[in-house]
C-alpha cells in the first residue's frame, strides 16, 4: 500500500461522505509526516453508521470484502492484493467512541482527543494520536514492524512505548 494508494482510498471515501480515520503503521507515518517503512495494508476507522457508504465505496473501486469479525473488524482486498482494514466505530454525544473487541465485556475506547490530523505526502490526514496508538500495540507479543513504529513514536514524540 503506497502512499498514492492512502490518499487516493481517502478522496475516494471524502466523496462517499464518510469519516475515517487512519491508524496502525501509515497512522503511524502519517503522525511523523513521512513514510518510515514500507506497509502492507491501510488501518481505517469509520463511523459504524457510516458503514454502507465505506463499503459502496470500496466496492465501487474494486476492492471486494476478504475476511469479516464483525463487529470487531473487517477486510477488503483489491485485486492487486491491497488490503484495508476496517474498524467499526460508534460514537458518544461527547466526541469518544467504542469499537467491539473480542471480548464484548471490555470494547476498545477511543477518547475524543485521539482523533486527530497527521500529514502524507505534505497531504492533511485524519489519524490517531500518538497515545491512543501505543494504547493499541499491548498486549501482545510485538513484531519487528510494532517494534520500529514504537520507535518512531519514541524517536519524534518523546512518549513511553513497552517495548
Amino acid at each position: 500500500m503506497t502512499a498514492e494508494d492512502v490518499l487516493s482510498v481517502l478522496a475516494l471515501l471524502r466523496r462517499a461522505e464518510a469519516d475515517v480515520w487512519i491508524g496502525g503503521g501509515w497512522g503511524i507515518d502519517a503522525l511523523i509526516g513521512q513514510q518510515t517503512r514500507l506497509h502492507r495494508d491501510l488501518d481505517l476507522m469509520h463511523r459504524q453508521e457510516q458503514e454502507a457508504a465505506v463499503v459502496g465505496a470500496l466496492c465501487e473501486a474494486g476492492f471486494e470484502e476478504s475476511l469479516n469479525w464483525r463487529p470487531v473488524r473487517f477486510v477488503v482486498t483489491a485485486a492487486d492484493g491491497g488490503e484495508i482494514d476496517l474498524h467499526p466505530l460508534v460514537f458518544a454525544d461527547d466526541g469518544s467512541a467504542k469499537q467491539a473487541s473480542p471480548d464484548p465485556e471490555r470494547p476498545f475506547v477511543y477518547p475524543s482527543s485521539c482523533f486527530v490530523t497527521g500529514a502524507i505526502g505534505g497531504t492533511p490526514v485524519p489519524c490517531l494520536s500518538a497515545e491512543q496508538q501505543v494504547y493499541f500495540h499491548q498486549g501482545y507479543e510485538p513484531t519487528d514492524r510494532d517494534r520500529h513504529d514504537m520507535t518512531q513514536l519514541r524517536r519524534v514524540f518523546g512518549i513511553v512505548t513497552h517495548f
